[in-house]
């Protein structure tokens, strides 16, 4: 790894560090994570997962092991640590890419090439959230990596010939079938393309199925001896056939990712765009290289799009590939006005956002923007669109100006995370969950936690240690949880005018948009004839019922 990598890979630690230390838990899903990896320990389960009891057959069990693990390594759930199983995966990621062109490009187009994919915004999420889809990605990346050293001849034949097979169950123990079907289908076509397709039974032979057979067979003994036939069956075809024919959960149009890859690429999406057709119009011959990388990127958003399921981190493990080939076209194409137009309109944006943190900080509904963290983080992002902007035009130097753009971001995430600890008790439960236990601590008689329309709940027994009951209005106003502890949301509550009596009566503690009450072990007086009041009527927004636990990843 040359210099300049090295340095950007601690640029890029150094950058999402804040993030990774103080940012509190999401509720959708990695707060999910912990709360059935504490059930699995409870219970004694490694294979056949479950959330409150429900069957949990949604994931592989590689992702659930390391939460697992850090549960039992520092006796809690580490936000720090279980980040950089993100994190890390992401830099493999760089590191196998600009391992892959190193050959055709020179130190600073590889340079470039990192600086756009770490910053395209869900590779740059999904690099910092718990989430197993940037590892499935690495052994994407690793597996195809494999398979060319094979096809071209580079290195040892043998031990590319067991690592393709090997890193391809593992993305897909990471993940789920995609983890295998994008190496598989990606090599296929590629080889189509190249005209040797004949060849694909000296890739997709004996020893690659045998590998990836055993690996299954085990995995799936396994499965079938701790949670029997039906656990099997929801895994092998509830999870994937039904989401993949007709989804249950996350159903989009077959267009979807076509609108997606736009934000999910930004702030490169016009870039690239503009760096493909440029190519095409100047009719610049693909290299071996490039039809490879292009091939596995459209072959995924392909396949992902036919699949009924959809998300748009779900295209991940095409962005290393989209990048690198716009990169590898942008070192043999004549840089027109179009391409720096293309790059001057997100450094124009970049160079807006402290006047956008300012007006938005003297606005109600976003006041909470009022620190002196997102100020100078606006700050920096201004001032590395407005050196963009420079490098430019004035240079006309569109690496150095990718570069600076890239770091002006860099520069105002690692300066904006020092603000996450006034955002927490708005982005997870965390303050919440403290608060409600200190004010349970102080109750003699406790009779439990209860919540009232606060989003996917359950999983509050991460903190809480304890099980939570959801209620409704009538029955909070008719006295049930008496001695408890209730959150409630405030947002939602402006909705409920009973509600609002009822709590208006109760100890209240604020914590972000919540409100932590204590319950009063007799229902008051107010709270009865508020029941009875025709003027209480039912709130015009149905409650938020927590997603099944075999719902996919909603963030």
């Amino acid at each position: 790894m040359n210099k300049s990598l090295r340095l950007l890979f601690c640029l890029f630690f150094m950058a999402l560090l804040p993030v990774m230390v103080l940012r509190d838990f999401t509720p959708s899903n990695e707060l999910r994570y912990l709360s059935i990896a504490d059930e699995a320990i409870r219970e004694g389960h490694f294979f056949a997962f479950t959330s409150h009891g429900a069957a949990y057959a949604d994931k592989p069990p590689l992702y659930l092991w390391i939460v697992m693990a850090g549960r039992l390594l520092f006796g809690a759930h580490c936000m720090w640590f279980l980040s950089l199983f993100s994190f890390f995966p992401a830099l493999v990621i760089l590191r196998t890419m600009d391992r892959w062109v190193r050959p055709a490009l020179d130190e600073r187009m590889r340079a470039a090439g990192a600086w756009m994919t770490m910053t395209c915004g869900l590779f740059l999420g999904l690099a910092v959230f718990l989430r197993m889809d940037m590892l499935m990605c690495m052994f994407i990346v690793l597996s195809l990596h494999a398979f060319w050293r094979l096809y071209t001849g580079e290195g040892d034949s043998r031990r590319a010939a067991m690592l393709f097979p090997l890193y391809a169950f593992m993305a897909l123990f990471t993940k789920g079938p995609v983890g295998l079907l994008v190496p598989l289908l990606s090599t296929v076509v590629f080889l189509v393309v190249q005209r040797q397709w004949r060849q694909i039974g000296r890739y997709w032979g004996w020893r690659t199925w045998g590998i990836l057979l055993a690996g299954c067979a085990l995995w799936f003994s396994a499965v079938w001896a701790e949670g029997g036939t039906e656990y099997l069956d929801n895994l092998l075809f509830h999870q994937t056939l039904d989401r993949a024919v007709d989804a249950f959960h996350h159903k989009a149009p077959f267009y979807f990712y076509g609108m997606s890859v736009w934000y999910s690429l930004a702030p490169w999406s016009l870039l690239l765009a503009v760096v493909f057709v440029a190519a095409w119009r100047q009719r610049v011959r693909l290299n071996e290289t490039e039809r490879f990388f292009l091939s596995a990127a459209l072959t995924t958003f392909v396949m992902l799009s036919l699949f009924s399921s959809k998300l748009a981190v779900y295209l991940a493990p095409a962005f290393p590939f989209v990048v690198y080939a716009a990169v590898s076209l942008l070192a043999r194409v004549r840089v027109n006005g179009w391409m720096r137009a293309a790059l001057a309109v997100p450094a124009v944006i970049w160079t807006l956002a402290l006047p956008a943190v300012v007006v938005a900080a003297s606005m109600p509904a976003t006041a909470f923007l009022r620190n002196g963290w997102c100020f100078a983080a606006g700050a920096l992002l201004s001032a590395g669109g407005a050196a963009t902007l420079w490098f430019l035009f004035r240079r006309r130097d569109m690496y150095r100006s990718v570069q600076v753009l890239a770091g002006g971001l860099l520069c105002a995430i690692f300066v904006g995370g020092f603000a996450l600890p006034r955002f927490n008790s708005m982005l997870g439960y965390g303050e919440l969950c403290r608060t409600a236990k200190e004010v349970a601590a102080e109750q003699s008689d406790f009779a439990g936690y209860y919540v009232w329309k606060v989003r996917r709940p359950e999983n509050m027994d991460v903190y809480l240690g304890h099980s939570i009951t959801e209620i409704s209005a009538d029955e909070a106003l008719a006295g049930q949880g008496a001695g408890g502890v209730l959150m409630v949301s405030e947002r939602k509550l402006r909705h409920d005018e009973a509600m609002q009596r009822f709590v208006a009566g109760l100890d209240s503690h604020v914590v972000g948009g919540y409100l932590v009450c204590v319950l009063p072990a007799a229902v008051p007086e107010t709270a009865g004839t508020a029941a009875e009041s025709p003027e209480s009527p039912e709130s015009p927004e149905s409650p938020e019922s927590p997603e099944s636990p075999e719902s996919s990843e909603s963030e």
